[in-house]
């Protein structure tokens, strides 16, 4: 198969391999080479027509264009707009029957929460402590090689925030590392304090809670003489009490996924994120949890979420998450449609309604059961909005926060990052997926070369079910892991 045309609505077709120019796409023929990924139109549109693809309209075209032209971004405008009001028209939300139940191999917490790793974590509470914590983390690393035990990292996690920030800027700060604290995944947390900063402890510990004196310690650095050696006192007895922890099979009704893409192009709507949403599917028929974020990447394609919404507040909630982003931007003077990027472009994504109709699709067909602000910490199964932009590491710091113990993250150009959980890559060519080998962990390409999306997704789900049960994924192996918080305000 080399090419698509994705709804019978479509009035454009994506070429699944480079086409050459004189090539037949449907009853259309070729006017010039097609690269993968990219569009051709199947019927001639007068300026300012709409192209229609995934059956819905992604902008129209600035110009007369004849059948068997590609059509790409400097030919194609957003027909999207500011502020909307939306009106709730439910839609059908079932989902296949479970199946066979499922588990993985986690460390199950003191509050219930189960983890895919443990891991010890240093956290500075502002960016002037980062030496510091790397310093501990290095030390803890080297006396205990060989003797990890149950342990499988020692991290830590450097950011540039906690001090001359103010108001809802400065509590994303806290919030974000509060959430790292309580977050499954790591068997002990030591967070590193200067002591003059804005995020003063007495106040963040107010903000983290209650917690096991045996898994989080935190301490001020100007109120001992040698931070390094006490903070590695401290780290040695995290390391030692978590050492012990063990793995047991657990249902995959624990788990909580995070879902995130980046670097995409056009067949992201065609193979990786169509099994997301597959693996979203199921993975809520198991009593599980995932999460979608990307806001911005939502604009254009948000009535198909909003009208799965599972009860009428929850469809306002989506409203408010969408027009709250809008509003965002416009606060900001910045364009709210100023989307795809200069990859995308390349990629063959031309328009913000093409990039998110692609994007949504990594949530399946399931109800929308739970909308979460930026920070917030899950507490409702099934799938899950989080608002949060679609800067990558950004967003997949917000789904780590909110408590997702693996982030799976489809990408049609490639990417290496990983955040402070297991970052999964997607590939959605097989080309990508061939060429960074030590990026890609999966790849969706097969699907547009033949491949059943039933078989693809059965390995799938045995893919991360394995890295859920401590197989590491490409960036851990490669040692890559980092956070970002999201910054909305000024800098003192």
């Amino acid at each position: 198969m080399k090419y698509i045309q994705i709804n019978p609505l479509d009035n454009v077709a994506v070429a699944l391999t480079d086409l050459k120019a004189g090539e037949r796409v449907g009853d259309v023929v070729l006017r010039t080479d097609l690269s993968r990924g990219h569009k051709v139109l199947l019927k001639d549109l007068k300026e300012g027509e709409d192209v229609i693809k995934y059956g819905s309209p992604i902008g129209h075209v600035t110009r007369d264009i004849p059948a068997g032209t590609p059509v790409d971004h400097s030919c194609i405008k957003t027909n999207l707009e500011g502020l909307l009001d939306y009106t709730w028209n439910p839609v059908p939300t079932d989902i296949p029957a479970a199946g066979e139940r499922r588990t993985f191999r986690g460390f199950v917490r003191e509050d219930g929460q189960v983890g895919v790793r443990n891991q010890i974590w240093i956290i500075p509470t502002v960016g002037c402590v980062n030496g510091v914590c790397e310093s501990i983390a290095s030390r803890l690393r080297e006396e205990m090689a060989g003797q990890m035990g149950s342990v499988d990292a020692i991290v830590a996690f450097p950011h540039n925030y906690g001090c001359s920030q103010l108001g809802n800027d400065h509590e994303n700060t806290r919030t974000v590392l509060a959430d790292m604290v309580h977050h499954p995944n790591a068997g002990g947390v030591l967070v590193v304090s200067l002591g003059c900063e804005n995020n003063q402890l007495d106040a963040f510990r107010e903000i983290v809670g209650p917690v096991e004196a045996s898994r989080v310690r935190m301490f001020v650095c100007q109120k001992v003489e040698d931070e390094v050696e006490y903070g590695l006192q401290l780290a040695r007895e995290l390391f030692f009490h978590a050492r012990e922890d063990i793995r047991i099979d657990v249902p995959v009704s624990k788990l909580r996924v995070g879902l995130k893409c980046g670097g995409s192009d056009g067949l992201s709507g065609i193979t990786a994120n169509p099994l997301l949403g597959v693996f979203s599917d199921w993975i809520v028929a198991q009593g599980g949890t995932t999460v979608l974020t990307e806001v911005p990447e939502m604009f254009g394609a948000e009535t198909l979420l909003m009208n799965r919404c599972a009860t009428r507040e929850l469809f306002d909630q989506t409203v408010r998450l969408i027009n709250d982003f809008k509003e965002y931007f416009i606060r900001s003077g910045m364009p709210v449609y100023e989307n795809p990027s200069p990859g995308n472009k390349a990629g063959g994504i031309s328009t913000l309604e093409e990039k998110s109709l692609g994007c949504t699709q990594k949530s399946g067909k399931s109800a929308v059961r739970g909308v979460l602000r930026y920070g917030e910490r899950l507490s409702q199964s099934g799938l899950n909005l989080l608002s949060a932009p679609g800067n990558d590491l950004v967003a997949s710091t917000a789904l780590a926060a909110a408590g997702c113990q693996i982030v799976l993250f489809t990408t049609g150009r490639g990417t290496p990052f990983g955040t402070f959980v297991p970052t999964m890559k997607i590939a959605t060519n097989s080309a990508l997926a061939q060429m960074k080998h030590g990026w890609i962990d999966f790849n969706a390409g097969t699907l547009a070369e033949g491949d059943p999306m039933q078989q693809v997704a059965y390995r799938f789900i045995d893919t991360v079910l394995a890295a859920a049960s401590g197989e590491p994924v490409c960036s851990e192996r490669n040692g890559w892991r980092e956070i970002a918080i999201f910054k909305t305000g000024v800098t003192l």
